[in-house]
């Protein structure tokens, strides 16, 4: 997938040719951005900038199995082509790792999109501010309507979801919803647009448990050509969101890379290295990773992903287990019924179920008033998903969090 053909496949000439004019540098902090002392972002870029996937041998991976714990050097390997000979090695070491550490549960939670306005010019989404989409935004009843239905589905987390627009889905906005959500959920996960610590702390205060942010990929110049406008487009902010999320108390950080916008085995890289560098500089913290492949959006079926196959996201997911294997790996429904089953026995342990990625639609009688972010691939009921674990041996869990 080339970019340039990407940007001619969506937009006009006359919208490049002013986005040209008036581009920011993406590397260059807005005035309303905090700028933390830290050098993860820098030691990250470096590592991954330096990562050669092409220099591993089938020796390399091997030697990486048969370690307990397992170096930055060694999931490299893992993530390496000499190791998808041996995919089905990986596979069931991985398998092994997680049985050690989560037994056979496997959490579940569903997203609520509550809004999907946005200010950010992201080639490869559907909710990005030149999309013909319809927007809505639902309100505070409205959102209790939709967390009521979800909590009787038995489900007891949930990850609230707004586009990323400041001025629609106000920072004080998403702390009432988690301030609602807190009267249904017991663990309350946050993808949103990135904040600084202390709005954090607000969010945090309001009842949110974990941060996941996507960044889409961490090579800095492929970033630029997709993210042409928006506070989005400043790569670094992005970079250290997980950081501030942390400073601001969350007890919990999610990483993902949007696998097929670039080097796949270099953004999954510099996604398990940022993990590890940040879990290091505070232990204290859950790490979470997602593994999503691009998917088709609204108004744009010209969008294809680079090459990542099933193969190659097994690959990914075990990777991630091997190196981290306390983290939790969500996948989502972006995948089909069947490869997320295959994952979950495998080295996945968390699930999304009853799923929609368009604004109001769980409450009963309720109509989809605003479209969604992408199409998703697994359209299973919380009971359908449940039975599904059940029979595979495994254990649904809705809640492992209890507070005191």
């Amino acid at each position: 997938m080339q970019t340039e053909h990407l940007n001619e496949s969506i937009f006009s000439e006359e919208i490049l040719e002013d986005l040209k004019k008036n581009r920011i540098d993406h590397m260059t902090y807005l005035p309303d951005m905090e700028v933390l002392e830290s050098d993860v972002m820098d030691r990250v870029l470096t590592a991954t900038a330096a990562y050669d996937p092409e220099r591993y041998t089938e020796a390399d991976v091997r030697q990486a199995l048969a370690k307990d714990n397992r170096s930055l050097e060694d999931f490299a390997a893992l993530l390496s082509p000499a190791a998808l000979p041996l995919l089905e090695e990986i596979a069931q070491a991985a398998r092994r790792e997680t049985k050690k550490h989560f037994g056979n549960s496997v959490y579940m939670f569903t997203p609520i999109y509550i809004a999907n306005y946005c200010e950010n010019y992201c080639i490869y989404c559907g909710f990005n501010c030149h999309n013909n989409i319809r927007r809505a935004q639902l309100n505070a009843e409205e959102i209790e309507q939709e967390m009521e239905a979800i909590a009787k589905t038995g489900l007891q987390e949930i990850l609230i979801l707004t586009g990323e627009s400041r001025s629609k889905s106000t920072v004080e906005y998403i702390g009432e919803a988690c301030k609602i959500a807190r009267k249904y959920f017991k663990v309350i996960g946050l993808e949103i647009y990135p904040v600084n610590s202390d709005e954090y702390a607000y969010l945090h205060q309001c009842g949110a448990d974990y941060v996941t942010v996507f960044q889409e990929t961490y090579h800095p110049d492929r970033y630029e050509t997709l993210h042409l406008a928006g506070h989005k487009r400043i790569f670094p902010y992005r970079v250290n969101a997980q950081e501030r999320a942390l400073k601001g108390g969350m007890r919990g950080v999610g990483f993902a890379a949007l696998l097929g916008l670039d080097d796949y085995r270099k953004d999954a890289f510099a996604t398990g290295c940022h993990a590890y560098l940040l879990q290091r500089k505070y232990p204290h913290a859950e790490i979470a990773f997602s593994c999503p492949r691009l998917r088709p959006i609204i108004n744009n079926d010209r969008i294809n992903p680079m090459d990542v196959h099933e193969a190659q996201l097994l690959q990914v997911v075990c990777a991630y287990r091997l190196f981290m294997p306390f983290a939790n790996i969500t996948v989502s429904t972006r995948e089909c019924a069947r490869v997320r089953d295959h994952l979950v026995d495998i080295a996945a342990t968390k699930i999304s179920a009853g799923v929609s990625t368009g604004i109001g639609e769980h409450s009963e009688h309720a109509e989809k008033k605003g479209d969604d972010q992408f199409e998703i691939s697994d359209s299973r009921s919380v009971a359908e998903v449940y039975e599904a674990l059940l029979k595979n041996g495994l254990q649904p869990v809705m809640n492992d969090y209890v507070y005191l």
